[in-house]
């Protein structure tokens, strides 16, 4: 086990989001939406994520979950956004470039894309799911994706 650090310039402030990939947006929707009742709060399409996407919410305002529903635009290319179900997990995090800036330090891989504007317009950048010689912590098969709260869920859960 990893020794705990103590420096760590940031905090993890709760779950973003639940991202879920499949073939069909719809057939998802028919659960999530129809049968459980989540609200559709936008929709997000991107040729570079290779994602048709769209965005539900459970819960309201700092204390919302966002539960994305993404299918591949295209099934033959990457990222392929279908091929695992329980596609990454969303982190809330206070203070994003710092983050990113010190776990790299720590020698957490990340994927390629660095920081940029995710579908629900925060801030966003992704942990790789696999390490390598470089930086030897990842996510373990996981990819998890680190989200830059805004003032008001910072305010409620920091």
């Amino acid at each position: 086990m990893a020794n705990p650090i103590t420096a760590r310039p940031f905090k993890v402030l709760g779950i973003q989001q639940v991202a879920i990939g499949g073939t069909d947006k719809e057939r998802m929707k028919a659960l999530w939406v129809d049968m459980l009742g989540l609200e559709q709060t936008g929709t997000f399409r991107s040729e570079r994520e290779n994602v048709d996407e769209d965005i539900l919410a459970m819960g309201r305002g700092a204390h919302a979950v966002e539960v994305d529903l993404m299918q591949p635009l295209d099934v033959d290319k990457k990222p392929a956004v279908h091929t695992t179900p329980l596609n990454h997990i969303g982190l809330w995090i206070d203070d994003l470039p710092r983050a990113v800036e010190w776990l790299t330090a720590q020698g957490v891989r990340f994927a390629p894309g660095g920081i940029r504007k995710g579908a629900a317009g925060h801030d966003i950048t992704f942990l790789h799911p696999k390490s390598s010689a470089e930086f030897p912590i990842a996510g373990e098969g996981v990819l998890i994706e680190l989200v830059q709260a805004p003032k008001d869920v910072i305010a409620a859960l920091g």
